[in-house]
């Protein structure tokens, strides 16, 4: 059996150093993600904010000083227009504010903050006082937000609002995720 030489500028299989890098990485990554696990099941949970609340538009509020992103839904755009059924524009978005600061107007609200979203503003759910029903919910209910998120947990709120056809169900509409995409500020 003749034996090949290789000779200068043949191909070589690549060499350890590109194994000695995957590992490298490799480590670099399970460390990262283990260090943000630590971080995120050892962190101290933020305490609830109760208070009277200040409404910026169909899903952020504000309690003293601290911005509330409300969780698990997405609300109409404070500019967005919608279509009613007889496809007339109609200001959707400055409806919802004023249905949520009619019904949130005077009453305290107790908000358990979740997380921060990507602006570092506190994700919560919150609820009305005394009686502890949940204004995410009400919301979607009224048809002024969309369900949002994976777990969709206010999925039958908007399936009776899109039913009943209130709000934004009452004709067409751009989802706001959709029009934020297509607005960018």
């Amino acid at each position: 059996m003749a034996r090949r030489r290789s000779h200068p500028g043949a191909m070589r299989p690549p060499t350890a150093r590109t194994d000695v890098r995957a590992l490298v990485m490799g480590v670099i990554l399970v460390g990262a993600l283990g260090y943000y696990g630590y971080k995120y099941f050892t962190a101290k949970p933020l305490p609830p904010l109760t208070g009277i609340a200040t409404v910026a538009d169909g899903d952020t509020i504000e309690i003293d000083g601290t911005r509330i992103r409300l969780e698990g839904i997405d609300a109409v755009e404070l500019d967005q227009t919608c279509q009613d059924a007889n496809k007339q524009s109609w200001p959707c978005g400055r409806a919802a504010l004023r249905a949520v600061r009619s019904h949130v107007q005077g009453h305290e609200l107790r908000c358990d903050p979740k997380g921060l979203d990507q602006f570092k503003r506190v994700l919560g759910v919150c609820f009305m006082m005394p009686d502890g029903s949940d204004l995410n919910a009400w919301i979607v209910q009224q048809g002024w937000a969309l369900a949002y998120g994976h777990a969709q947990v206010y999925r039958s709120e908007q399936d009776e609002a899109q039913s009943a056809k209130r709000g934004i169900w009452a004709g067409t509409f751009t989802p706001p995720r959709e029009w934020r995409q297509q607005h960018p500020r």
